[in-house]
């Protein structure tokens, strides 16, 4: 953010000079605008870093998607003999990461995404599932320190992947085990 603010410094300081009157003020006032605008982008963002081993986020072409699975809105309780999973969604100066990224449910358990820092998202794309049903739905952004969303573990066994769609490429991706629910 700093470096956003001297560069919008340095360009107003510049156009001061080679210009005088109102013009030099609208720049000046237009370059600050600017330079505002990069450190808001910078801190809604977290100013992550790109994951280790240059990972890209492109995907490849692949079959029409399934169609998502209803995700009911609010808390989720697991059925009888399951269990409430937390996940945190976090932004910190390591970075946008789930916490944590790889976990194990059963089938009937309920994983609770839970938002600590940030603006974060949870997707399970149908690209990075493929020929997977019943997946659910993108959540919405979560903005507030707290706020949660719950999928509920309804689909069958396997390896599922998620992720935070505006960060996806900054590597906050994660992994859902899913295994048959547990006989008591």
């Amino acid at each position: 953010m700093r470096a956003a603010s001297q560069l919008g410094r340095r360009l107003a300081a510049a156009v001061h000079h080679s210009m005088r009157g109102t013009q030099a003020m609208h720049i000046q006032r237009s370059a600050s605008a600017v330079a505002l605008g990069a450190a808001a982008l910078l801190v809604a963002c977290g100013g992550g870093k790109p994951p280790a081993g240059g990972e890209s986020a492109a995907t490849s072409a692949s079959p029409p998607p399934a169609p998502a699975a209803e995700t009911p809105a609010g808390p989720q309780t697991p059925d009888a003999g399951g269990k409430v999973i937390t996940v945190e969604l976090i932004t910190d100066e390591t970075g946008n990461y789930f916490k944590p990224k790889k976990l194990e449910a059963h089938q009937g358990d309920v994983i609770r995404y839970t938002l600590t820092q940030g603006v974060h998202n949870v997707d399970f794309l149908p690209d990075s599932n493929p020929g997977k049903a019943g997946l659910p739905k993108a959540s919405d952004l979560l903005q507030l320190p707290g706020q949660t969303f719950d999928v509920k573990v309804t689909f069958a066994p396997g390896q599922y992947y998620f992720q935070c769609d505006p960060h996806a490429a900054l590597g906050m991706r994660g992994r859902l085990d899913v295994e048959k629910a547990e006989k008591e």
